[in-house]
């Protein structure tokens, strides 16, 4: 069955930086697009980045200039590379399958001295 799980969030200070990791398993990994969300308690989970299966990439508001998101398609992985980490950012974070149901379990960011 398809499995997504997120690892590498933690605490962070402003300025710094994260690299958040989504480990795929249960489908044939490199013809998919796989995104990154974000979410804060109380509010709409946002999208963060997007990779279709030919690399080409999108971002949202918040994450353009900032993030990179990448794939390695022979380890079934998908990054996000997160720099000059704001407050504003603290989050969980989620990877997803496409834009269907299939999500992770989430993965905490903390901005903050």
């Amino acid at each position: 069955q398809v499995q997504l799980v997120e690892s590498g969030g933690g605490l962070v200070q402003p300025g710094g930086s994260l690299r958040l990791s989504c480990a795929a398993s249960g489908m044939l990994f490199r013809i998919y697009t796989f995104g990154w969300y974000r979410q804060v308690p109380g509010k709409v989970r946002e999208p963060v980045a997007q990779i279709t299966s030919r690399n080409e990439t999108g971002y949202g508001e918040s994450a353009e200039g900032r993030f990179t998101i990448s794939r390695d398609n022979a380890k079934n992985m998908v990054y996000l590379q997160m720099e000059d980490l704001k407050p504003e950012d603290t989050a969980t974070y989620y990877c997803r399958l496409g834009e269907g149901p299939y999500w992770g379990p989430g993965t905490q960011v903390t901005v903050s001295s």
